[in-house]
């Protein structure tokens, strides 16, 4: 396909609207309704799709991390009891389902693991979202191209050579149909690590299409990501910067939200298709100003 992908009922990349991803994430904290909420700021704001993260926890966490004693609002636990506090199951992504469908508004996950990857398909999701700390799981990138949906998999965390490899496994499993998210992966990322011009490197080096995973507090980055010719926008979201969690800070706001969506759009319309030509405003202003 190149360079365009189609996600859900429209085409994206090429000459096409920019999609916008509004990563939930975990940053509801497993309450539904903070994630009810933060739906209908996506879908009122126009944002293409809400995005959650989905985990085995008893497989997702590293065995090293699991007994590692945190301090968090239900007191102090295990990181594993932690993750699985927060974890979404069958009754949330049902009601989820449901609700986005009533708004609607597209809806996907970022499966973390093979049963995760199994448990999404049970919903008619328009792509499935693949982690820059999952890209090095083969035998989940190979699983994930055989569910036939499109693949946008983030490019964080790994080495020239094994994004390479990463795609060379999309190219022979997917038939093309992917897309790449360029990202730093700290949260929040440092301005000076975005490296934005890479966006360009990998539209040349994969001939896809590529969008931009911001991880940053502000928004210029992002919308400097759209000048330079992404054509998928994904940001983190929360209620508030002061929520607890770990991804809040790299997260906006709704305010934010629309200012970005807003902001992207208007560059797009800026960025024009590159020829030169006189628009019928132009010519008035001609006519008027010039002797001929």
């Amino acid at each position: 396909m190149g360079n365009q992908i189609k996600l859900g009922d429209r085409y994206v990349g090429k000459d096409n609207k920019l999609y916008f991803i509004s990563e939930i994430g975990i940053n509801h904290n497993g309450d539904i309704n903070v994630a009810k909420r933060l739906i209908d700021a996506s879908y009122a704001i126009g944002w293409d799709c809400v995005k959650f993260q989905k985990r085995t926890p008893d497989i997702a966490v590293p065995d090293d991390q699991k007994n590692v004693i945190r301090s968090t609002p239900w007191g102090e636990m295990t990181y594993l009891d932690y993750k699985k506090k927060i974890e979404f199951g069958q009754e949330e992504y049902d009601y989820i389902d449901q609700y986005c469908k009533y708004k609607p508004i597209a809806w996907t996950a970022s499966p973390w693991d093979m049963p995760s990857l199994e448990f999404l398909l049970q919903y008619d999701v328009p792509f499935i979202k693949i982690a820059s700390a999952t890209n090095g799981n083969y035998e989940l990138l190979i699983e994930a191209c055989k569910t036939g949906k499109p693949i946008l998999m983030s490019t964080g965390m790994c080495t020239q050579d094994e994004l390479d490899k990463a795609v060379s496994i999309l190219e022979d499993h997917s038939d093309g149909n992917y897309a790449l998210m360029h990202t730093n992966s700290v949260y929040p990322a440092p301005i000076d690590g975005l490296n934005l011009r890479y966006i360009q490197t990998l539209k040349k080096r994969y001939n896809c299409v590529v969008g931009y995973s911001g991880h940053e507090q502000n928004l210029e980055p992002t919308v400097a990501a759209v000048t330079l010719g992404a054509d998928i926008v994904e940001r983190h979201v929360t209620l508030s910067h002061d929520m607890w969690g770990t991804d809040q800070k790299a997260s906006l706001e709704i305010n934010a939200m629309y200012m970005l969506y807003h902001r992207c759009i208007d560059i797009q319309r800026m960025m024009g298709d590159g020829e030169k030509k006189l628009d019928e405003e132009e010519l008035k202003v001609r006519k008027k100003l010039r002797v001929e």
